[in-house]
């Protein structure tokens, strides 16, 4: 049985799991120090570092289940910005992980569909989020969702930059 549900505090140990190892899947082969991931999963994905940001009313997570084992999450910011605009209606698909086990049951997409209807539910205007330039799945993910690529940012991982490209979809 498939859940999909907001998370709470309580799922913290889950999400920041569930975020080293959905990271090391769709990203570990690009970084070249192990110990810069490393050090990036002690920063983004520890246990603390979750429940703060669950904690934060900025965003809103949402973590799935299937038959009771957790399989994925997602993370929305609102009232973000790209560096390009400074209007006070996007926000930010920041992140949307399943474990590749369980991509082809097209989880994803119903995850997508609920971060999208709650954006359109709090008058968002816009959602943008970013991709790595390499990540040609996630990219075509996106643009199946109406993404269109609006530029790159710098995203760092150590000192290795690492080029992310920039979306955007009107709601």
């Amino acid at each position: 049985m498939l859940e999909i549900r907001r998370a709470t505090v309580s799922d913290a140990t889950y999400i920041a799991l569930l975020g080293r190892i959905t990271y090391t899947e769709s990203h570990g082969d690009y970084i070249e120090d192990k110990q810069n991931l490393l050090d990036f999963y002690n920063t983004h994905y520890s246990v603390a570092q979750i429940k703060k940001e669950l904690n934060d009313e900025n965003n809103v997570f949402w973590i799935v289940f299937s038959n009771d084992l957790p399989i994925g999450f997602a993370k929305l910011c609102l009232n973000e910005n790209h560096e390009n605009k400074t209007d006070t209606k996007y926000c930010k698909l920041q992140r949307l992980y399943i474990l590749n086990d369980f991509i082809s049951l097209k989880i994803g997409s119903q995850l997508q569909e609920k971060i999208l209807q709650k954006a359109t539910e709090l008058n968002f205007k816009t959602i943008w989020l970013t991709a790595y330039y390499k990540n040609t799945k996630g990219i075509k993910f996106y643009k199946k969702y109406g993404f269109k690529e609006i530029g790159s940012i710098d995203f760092y991982v150590g000192e290795t930059n690492y080029e992310n490209l920039i979306f955007a979809k009107e709601l």
